[in-house]
Order: structure tokens, then sequence, then C-alpha cells
């Protein structure tokens, strides 16, 4: 289409190189990407991942020197500063840090539930004392999704009420509804609090397996045991606590009160299915430590050289936070984040670095942006959708990187989101330029909705999450797997994500050329990209 005709006119060009004679000279790109230096991406990972920093939690002197450091990268490269002539974008922040009570049965025959061990419990607001009782009622998977004529709620009263409720959606047993096993924003955990929210509910607690979940328990003790921030603005409606149990502990309560979880679970894969009265009771208390922080975006501009298109804006992110200090696995509370996501801002630091060598310069402004809390619930990045120092209307796409390569070079590649607007084509003709295949991926884990993209394309901007390829060369697809396997539940939220000198970088550099490529065709296009017509999206980019 006409919005890309400066990616044509490149596609044509390695094509023409591809099948020219030996004897003559391939054309040369009319945008060349200046060399990644690999040296710097590990310098960048090496210190972000560092003790020093103590897992770069928001609010934490660790936090605030991964910011400053990524702010003097920015400057080193000559960004300008990105909001209002500083690189920090304020984001206002309440922290809260749990510790909980939980008791639960038929009456007469409570029992009460070993913290971090059989179950981890939140404050949904800032208060330092939660209380709550309530009866357990059984939601199935607590899903409204009109789209697949579904309602788990039936307009049942649960006013008042705690809700048990399974994670991910109804596809995880049966293909044939939503979208089989690939993950719907239905499925997570956050639609699932919202929604209960919206029920009038007091509580909701989920019910963890590693299936479901796609996270071991681990997982979970390490993520919500520590300090939880929410952002400070006054809230919606609220639930007053919410909570993760296991399997194991909800089949107990739920065999006491004379129901079987299978059974329910199985129930709740049909459209028919309606909330069940458990006949539990559970009461639960929440005490926080309450401290309101100010963390911050870090934001650097490169202006663009065109005098109409540079009040536009290409938007590359990755989150710098991380899970700070928290519960000790085998002697280390630092939950360092090398790979999560160290990693994705030592690749966001080499595009910014390419970019601002590239010649020409970029027709569009580019916006690199280090986001705080995202491992909080994509708050950051949250913070800059409702309130974008680029209006939404003229911000073009959002790059992301999450979790970039650290283990080779692959020959594939491949992006969330490349299905649901026009930046697909972008992303082939970029990959192509690389040698690299494109690879189609089932998100059976809902990354889409999982990382600081998200907000933004909720807003209506066109987003491409760049993630790992399959086939590296040199190993098999068996080697592949296991390394993923180990990663999901060895290192994923773990104080064992640490930086490690055999990491390899050559991945990271193909990744990271990938995403340049798409910037500056982007930023060099005649039009913005759009959602598909298909896109969940469409309707907030139709009415921006």
């Amino acid at each position: 289409m006409s919005s890309f005709r400066t990616l044509s006119l490149g596609v044509a060009l390695v094509a023409g190189a591809c099948g020219a004679p030996q004897s003559e000279s391939p054309a040369p790109e009319p945008n060349p990407v200046p060399p990644i230096n690999a040296a710097a991406l590990d310098a960048h990972l090496r210190y972000l991942a560092d003790d020093l920093l103590e897992g770069r939690a928001p609010g934490t002197r660790g936090g605030e020197l991964a910011a400053r450091y990524i702010a003097a990268q920015f400057q080193a490269l000559g960004l300008e500063a990105g909001a209002a002539g500083s690189y920090f974008q304020a984001v206002a922040l309440v922290g809260m840090t749990p510790e909980a009570t939980l008791a639960w049965g038929p009456p007469g025959g409570a029992l009460t539930l070993r913290f971090a061990d059989e179950f981890v419990a939140w404050a949904q607001r800032p208060d330092p004392e939660v209380v709550a009782d309530g009866e357990v009622v059984f939601v199935g998977y607590g899903i409204i999704a009109p789209e697949w004529q579904w309602d788990d709620y039936k307009d049942a009263d649960l006013r008042g009420k705690i809700l048990l409720m399974l994670v991910n959606d109804p596809g995880l047993r049966d293909s044939t509804v939503f979208q089989g096993r690939a993950l719907t924003y239905y499925g997570r955990w956050t639609y699932k609090l919202e929604e209960a929210a919206r029920r009038g509910a007091v509580g909701a607690l989920l019910v963890h397996t590693d299936e479901s979940a796609t996270y071991p328990w681990a997982v979970v003790r390490g993520s919500w045991t520590g300090e939880q921030f929410q952002l400070d603005r006054p809230g919606g409606q609220e639930l007053s606590f919410a909570g993760w149990v296991t399997s194991d502990a909800a089949t107990t309560a739920l065999q006491a009160g004379g129901l079987d979880l299978e059974a329910l679970s199985r129930a709740a894969t049909r459209r028919d299915f309606r909330p069940v009265p458990t006949g539990v009771r559970a009461a639960v208390t929440v005490s926080s430590r309450v401290r309101r922080v100010r963390s911050a975006n870090v934001v650097g501009r490169l202006p663009g050289s065109d005098s109409v298109l540079a009040s536009e804006a290409v938007l590359f992110t990755a989150h710098y936070d991380h899970k700070g200090v928290g519960m000790p696995v085998d002697g280390d509370s630092i939950y360092n984040g090398a790979e999560d996501n160290a990693s994705g801002v030592a690749a966001l630091l080499g595009a910014a670095d390419a970019l601002a060598r590239s010649r020409p310069r970029p027709r569009r402004s580019v916006l690199f942006i280090a986001t705080t809390a995202e491992e909080s619930g994509l708050l950051g990045s949250a913070a800059y959708a409702a309130d974008p120092l680029v209006p939404v209307d003229r911000t073009a796409a959002v790059i992301n990187l999450d979790h970039t390569n650290v283990r080779g070079r692959t020959r594939d590649i491949s992006a969330l989101g490349a299905d649901r607007s026009t930046l697909g084509p972008v992303l082939a003709a970029a990959a192509h330029a690389e040698s690299l295949a494109l690879v189609e991926t089932t998100d059976a884990r809902g990354a889409f909705f999982r990382s600081d993209h998200f907000p933004l394309a909720q807003a209506g901007i066109p987003a491409l999450s760049l993630q790992r390829g399959e086939d590296y060369v040199g190993r098999s697809r068996e080697w592949t797997a296991e390394q993923e396997a180990r990663w999901n539940t060895g290192r994923y939220h773990q104080p064992s994500d640490q930086y490690s000198p055999d990491f390899d970088y050559t991945g990271m550099v193909q990744q990271v050329r990938v995403a340049v490529r798409i910037a500056l065709a982007v930023a060099n296009a005649a039009a913005l990209p759009q959602w598909k017509p298909t896109s969940e999206f469409q309707r907030r980019r139709g009415a921006r």
C-alpha cells in the first residue's frame, strides 16, 4: 500500500542485489543500518543486572540508579530530553508490602493456609489494613466476552462475595472456543480482577496450576510476596484484596464443602456454566506497609528531519524495572532481572545508538522510552498512554523490546502483534533484509497482553513486540525447547535471572537490526500504519 512505498523500494533493492551478476556491485541501501556494538550491549546488561542495583524495583535506590544510567546514555548519544526538558517523565506510585492471612472452609471447619506456600494475597487499595469475610462463589473463568457468546456471571448478584476463579480461558480445555490454547486477554489475571470488581465482589482468589498460569508457583511466590505497586491516582470500583491459591489448597477447601474442583473446572468450559455457591466461607486479612513514591519513565528523543512529520513519532519501549529484593531462594534475595529486562534496555540503547548515527536521519521523530513498574502491571506504559508526550493520533507505532536474545544467532525471528496491523509487512521486509525467516508463533502464554506495548495498543497505537527466533544456528530444536523450559521454571521472576559471562549477543544484534529497519521504514513512510479491520484495537485507532 502507498503507506510503505519506501519499504517496497528497500525490498526491491535487496531482491535486485541478490539476483545481480557477480561482476556488478549491489545497489546501496537507501537507509543502511549502522553497525551494532555487541560489547556495548553486554556492558549495559552487565551493569543493570548487577547486585549493586538490587533488582531495580520502583522507588528504590537501585531503580533510581538504573533510570539515571539510562538517561546518561541517552544524553551521551545526543538524544534530546524527551519530557518537557527532562529525560524523566514522572510516574506517581503507591507501594504496598503485604503480610496476609487466609482461613477458609465450611462453617466450623475452617483451615488456615500458609502464606507464600499455599496462598498469596495483596490489597487492591492503599490501606494499611484490609479485612474481608465472605462466602466463596466459584465463577469458572470469570469471563464476560460477548463476541464469544460467553458469560460466566449470568447476572448473579455477587456483591460482597469472594470469587474463586480459574486463570487462562476455556480454550485451554476446549480448542473449539476462544482461540484454543492461544491465551486471549480474557485469560489474563488482570482482566479477571477488573471484572470481579465490576461485579461488586469484595475479593478474588485465582486458582494456580502450572499449565493454566503458564508458570510455576515459585513465580507467584516471587512476584506477589514483595512490594506491590499501583498508580497513585483515584481508582474506580475496586476489590478489597486479590490473591492466588494453589490448586491443592482449593481442592481441599471445596471437598470440605462437598464439591470437586476438577468437575467444576470441566463445567466451566461450557457456555451454560453458572456461578456456584461453594458453602465455603473465607476470612482474609492483609496488612500492608504503604508508601508513596515518585518513579519515572526515562525518555530520549531523536528529532525527525522532516519539518512536518517531525511532530509525529515512532516509539521504542523497554522496561527497566524488576522485582527488587524479595523472598530468598537458595540464599539469594536479589531479583536481578538480567534477561527480564536488562536485556531489553540494552537492546533499546543499541537501537538508539544506531538510529542516532543513521544517515539520513529519520523523517519522523523517534522516542525511546525506558518504562518503570512494568512488573507491577504495565504501570509506566499505562501512565504514558494516559499522558503521552506525542499525541496518540500522531504516534505511528510502538516497537517493544522485552527479554531479548542472549542465547546466540538464529535463522528466524518473530514478533507479537504482526498479525494485527499493517506493521506485519514491515516486519517481514525487515526480517528479509537480515536474511531471517519470519515465524508465526502461537501465543499460548498471552504474551501480547503482558508487556509495555499493550497499554499503548489499547490506546490505539499499532504495536509490535519483538521475540527471539526458534531456529538457533548450531543448535537443535530440542535444545531450544529445553532452554525455554529452564527459563520458565527455573529463572523467570526468580533470583537466578542473573548476568552470565556466557551470554551470546549475536542474536540480540539481529533483533536490534530488525527493530531499527522497522523504525526507519515507519518513520520514513508516507502515512501511518493502521490496525487491520479484524483487530480488537481498530475502534480505538479510528476514534483517535
